[in-house]
């Protein structure tokens, strides 16, 4: 379980489980998600939401660990693009760690995002 901080004054967080990691991998979310500025904003975030929409009236709505990562994390009212920029740069150091369990917290604007 890893925590991440959802605003820049630290405030305020939102857990994430291993398996809120794993399914983001499974269903490719982050994929094609920031555009070549690289900047994440609201209107990412935004574009995030509408693509787990569109996937959950198919058949992937069924899916359980999907739903769970909707009301978790991205649809969790703390979530917030600095949120989701700090869930990117989690799942990066996730898979970078070959999606090991990862008991930390996200440092936000420090050399590296992790305890």
């Amino acid at each position: 379980m890893a925590k991440i901080q959802t605003n820049s004054s630290g405030t305020r967080s939102i857990d994430v489980s291993n398996e809120h990691l794993q399914t983001i991998e499974d269903y490719q979310l982050f994929r094609d998600l920031i555009d070549s500025n690289g900047y994440i904003d609201e209107s990412v975030l935004d574009k995030l939401k509408l693509n787990i929409r569109s996937l959950l009236e198919g058949d992937a709505g069924k899916d359980k660990r999907l739903l769970d990562l909707c009301l978790d994390v991205i649809y969790h009212p703390n979530m917030k693009a600095f949120g989701l920029q700090q869930l990117v740069l989690l799942y990066i150091n996730w898979k970078d760690r070959g999606n090991e369990n990862l008991g930390m917290t996200t440092r936000a604007f420090q050399g590296t995002p992790f305890n």
